[in-house]
């Protein structure tokens, strides 16, 4: 069976014992507990902490972090993965990282949320910590008004403040099974 794979993104820059490192940190030990894969953009002290988190899981394994480069180098990842994918498609690998089977977001830029737009594009379920930057704006929130999941489900993106959270919000992921097939836009004036 496959496993499951949660794409961790946010803050490329965050402070090592700060509160967004924690929260990394925690939620990489976490999903890794569960028997989740993690992938990020590999880049910066996000992808560092959800790394140092996930290895301190008793369950960890090699091939349970992935990073998805911007860049055609493997090297600049050092150590915050096991398995990295250079792409060299610079910001355009957000696609790839937004087609996980579930996003959650920490702070975070622009990059941020194209991944965030990506993600609800595609589908994907996303959660977003109640933290400053895009995260914390769009959590509770709804990018749009199209119909992503089954009729009369709720669908938004979820807020969380825990790994807790997260786990908590993963269970709804048979809802986001339906993956994007391509984008049709239907005239309204006929």
């Amino acid at each position: 069976m496959r496993r499951l794979v949660i794409a961790v993104i946010g803050d490329a820059r965050i402070a090592k014992a700060s509160m967004k490192w924690k929260l990394a940190e925690s939620l990489g030990r976490r999903l890794v507990d569960e028997g989740f894969r993690i992938v990020t953009g590999g880049l910066g002290d996000l992808p560092e902490a959800v790394a140092s988190g996930a290895r301190r899981s008793k369950r960890y394994r090699e091939g349970d972090l992935f990073a998805i480069l911007p860049g055609f180098d493997p090297e600049v990842v050092g150590m915050h993965s096991d398995i990295a994918i250079a792409t060299g498609i610079d910001q355009a690998r957000n696609m790839i990282v937004a087609n996980s089977d579930a996003v959650v977001a920490i702070g975070g830029g622009a990059g941020t949320l194209s991944e965030i737009a990506f993600a609800w594009s595609l589908k994907r379920l996303i959660m977003a910590y109640r933290v400053k930057g895009w995260s914390g704006k769009l959590a509770g929130t709804r990018i749009d008004s199209r119909q992503r999941i089954r009729a009369g489900a709720q669908d938004k993106i979820y807020p969380v403040d825990s790994a807790e959270d997260v786990l908590h919000c993963l269970r709804l992921l048979p809802r986001y099974r339906q993956r994007h097939r391509r984008t049709v836009v239907r005239r309204t004036d006929q």
